[in-house]
């Protein structure tokens, strides 16, 4: 690896460490944060699928403990989860039952 291509991944590591750092992101940051593109991030803003700010009407914020809440939306469960929580279900539904 070049003296350069190491100055440019130190300098790559040292953004991703301020934008962990920084609670509110811009268009570029919060898709950078995102992983995803710019253009996709304005249409999930457009439809109001993506919690952000405007705070003068045109430029566009978000919150990345807001982000990170988005991200992590529609858990889907384990299939030792659904198991344990199907046998639970039995268990209380028997005894519940009387005789």
């Amino acid at each position: 690896m070049s003296n350069l291509e190491q100055l440019e991944k130190l300098n790559q590591l040292l953004e991703e460490q301020n934008l962990m750092k920084k609670e509110i992101l811009t268009v570029d940051e919060a898709s950078q944060y995102l992983g995803i593109s710019k253009s996709n991030l304005y249409k999930k803003t457009s439809a109001q699928r993506i919690p952000h700010y405007k705070p003068e009407g045109k430029i566009i914020y978000f919150k990345r403990s807001e982000l990170d809440e988005w991200m992590l939306r529609n858990r889907q469960s384990t299939i030792q989860e659904i198991t344990d929580k199907a046998a639970n279900l039995i268990i209380n539904k028997k005894g519940g039952l009387s005789c």
